[in-house]
C-alpha cells in the first residue's frame, strides 16, 4: 500500500542546509535533516511510523489533504512524502496478534500434506483484501 501526504519543510536558521518537516496531517509527526534529501527520508520514516502505530492500534488512518490547502508558515514550502507502508511493514512491524481458526477437515488435511503456511495464507488474503478497499 502505498500512500502520499503533503509535507511542510522549514529551513533550519541554525544550521545551514538543514530542514525540519512536519506533516499537518498526522498530529507530533515532526523530523528533519541535515539536508533536504535527508529531510525527505526522515519525513517519510516518522510518516510510515506514525501511520503504522495506528494500523498496529486498530486505528483508522486519516485521508491526506489536497496539497493545495496546506499552507506553510511562512519561510516555508509544501512538498508531498510518498510512504511504502508495505515495506516499511515488513521493515518495522512487530506487533502480532494471535487468532484461533476454524477449518473444515479436509481443507486442514490438504494444507498440513502440502506445507501450507496458514498464518501466512491468511496474512496474504487479509493484506489483499485491506488494499482493494483502500485502493
Amino acid at each position: 500500500m502505498k500512500l502520499t501526504y503533503p509535507a511542510c519543510f522549514y529551513p533550519d536558521s541554525e544550521k545551514e542546509g538543514a530542514y525540519a518537516v512536519v506533516v499537518p496531517d498526522l498530529p507530533g509527526c515532526v523530523s528533519g535533516g541535515n539536508s533536504l534529501a535527508e529531510a525527505i527520508l526522515m519525513g517519510m520514516d516518522a510518516a510510515s511510523g506514525w501511520v503504522l502505530d495506528e494500523l498496529e492500534d486498530g486505528n483508522a488512518i486519516p485521508p491526506a489533504s489536497p496539497l493545495e490547502s496546506i499552507t506553510p508558515d511562512p519561510g516555508g514550502f509544501v512538498s508531498m512524502l510518498v510512504l511504502d507502508m508495505d515495506s516499511y511493514t515488513e521493515r518495522y512491524g512487530e506487533k502480532a496478534v494471535r487468532k484461533n481458526l476454524t477449518i473444515p477437515a479436509w481443507l486442514n488435511t490438504f494444507a498440513e500434506n502440502n506445507h501450507i503456511n496458514f498464518s501466512q495464507v491468511l496474512q496474504d488474503s487479509l493484506t489483499a483484501l485491506y488494499q482493494r478497499q483502500h485502493a
